[in-house]
């Protein structure tokens, strides 16, 4: 969970976003708001005569960049995956062009079931019943092997990125899926699972997914191991280069200033990998 926005303004900019998307789609808002990666989303429960318990969740991004896989990922998951359990999207709202920023509301099925960690970092470790990791499975299979034309992850990212945080040459990706982009223990429930914030899912290295889950959860040893065993692709070669790729992005952000305390396990695995 993530702070508001510093600055006052930008606050005030965007609860005034919320509540021209909350008018406008008939909602009420209650409960605590929950604010997204540098103050970019902002989601709290809200409640509609229909629905009934419902989720509001607003983005923004630079008025002339709309439409971009950020921007059209939720309504594109939502008829990309109509099988795969995660919340249903019943309304979208674009709201008014504010100081150069557009603004998208999205109205979901309120998920009741808390999420596995209130982080990206797993610092805990999880016992989930074998039914959960086996509806994850077929969950990112499905997912998998949906056609799309979205991209989540480019090879000419992938030959930049690799050699620059890594070290290691890097790998030509052969295998492509669709991914679900973002798939770590917070965005994940305790129950089903639950799978949540498709906004940037598109074609990925082969095991991306479970590369991801794996390396977020590191610093959680019992329960990285247990992902390990339930997604055998990571040790097959294009599981190791999703690894590899997974790994450059990681620790990318950690030299933003994200996440800076996987960096060391996730230089140590690099030394796993052939």
């Amino acid at each position: 969970m993530y702070s508001p926005p510093t600055d006052a303004a930008d606050q005030q900019r965007t609860l005034a976003a919320q509540d021209e998307a909350a008018t406008a789609l008939g909602v009420t808002i209650h409960g605590p708001p929950r604010w997204g990666h540098q103050g970019r989303t902002l989601g709290q429960p809200a409640h509609h005569p229909l629905h009934g318990p419902c989720w509001l969740r607003l983005t923004c991004t630079p008025a002339d960049k709309t439409g971009g896989k950020l921007w059209d990922g939720t309504q594109d998951a939502a008829t990309a995956f109509p099988t795969v359990n995660k919340p249903a999207l019943h309304a979208v709202y674009d709201g008014t062009v504010r100081d150069k920023l557009a603004w998208r509301a999205e109205l979901t099925q309120h998920v009741d079931t808390p999420v596995c960690s209130p982080e990206p970092v797993l610092s805990h470790e999880l016992d989930l019943p074998g039914n959960w990791w086996n509806s994850l499975r077929a969950d990112l299979e499905t997912i998998a092997t949906t056609a799309t034309d979205r991209v989540a992850v480019r090879q000419q990212w992938i030959e930049r990125a690799v050699p620059a945080h890594t070290g290691r040459p890097a790998p030509v990706i052969e295998h492509w899926q669709t991914a679900h982009g973002d798939c770590h223990f917070a965005n994940l429930t305790t129950s089903g699972p639950v799978l949540l914030d498709f906004e940037g899912f598109g074609l990925a290295p082969a095991g991306y997914d479970p590369a991801m889950l794996y390396t977020y959860s590191l610093l959680a040893p019992k329960t990285a191991a247990r992902v390990r065993t339930e997604f055998p692709v990571l040790n097959s070669l294009s599981g190791q280069a999703a690894l590899l790729v997974v790994i450059a992005d990681l620790l990318q952000s950690a030299s933003r200033g994200d996440h800076p305390e996987l960096t060391r396990p996730l230089r140590a695995m690099l030394t796993t990998l052939p």
